[in-house]
């Protein structure tokens, strides 16, 4: 897929996707992040109905911020490189990064 193209899918839909970019101050690498979702059920949020005091809307399975693994746009054939995946803080795991590569400088 061209960069363009690629740029324009993966940052379409975010508050569904979850998908945003970042990029390091101290290395200057720019990270896609992209969360997956991994099937497991979802908190239920929404409006509190003051006569029922029942939920509704169940907004927690409309907009999720993540896409299936095989949705995914960050692979090798779209010209990604050291990918990775992981459990916690995407920006947590950029600083872990960006502290091992200062350590090394």
């Amino acid at each position: 897929m061209r960069r363009q193209e690629l740029l324009k899918r993966f940052l379409t839909g975010t508050d569904k996707t979850g998908r945003f970019i970042v990029s390091s101050k101290i290395t200057g690498i720019t990270y896609f992040i992209e969360p997956i979702d991994n099937g497991k059920p979802h908190k239920l949020w929404g409006d509190v109905d003051p006569a029922t005091k029942k939920l509704t809307g169940d907004y927690g399975n409309k907009s999720i911020g993540a896409v299936k693994e095989k949705d995914s746009l960050i692979t090798k054939e779209n010209g990604f490189i050291n990918i990775s995946t992981f459990k916690g803080s995407p920006l947590g795991e950029i600083d872990r990064r960006d502290k091992m590569y200062e350590s090394h400088q």
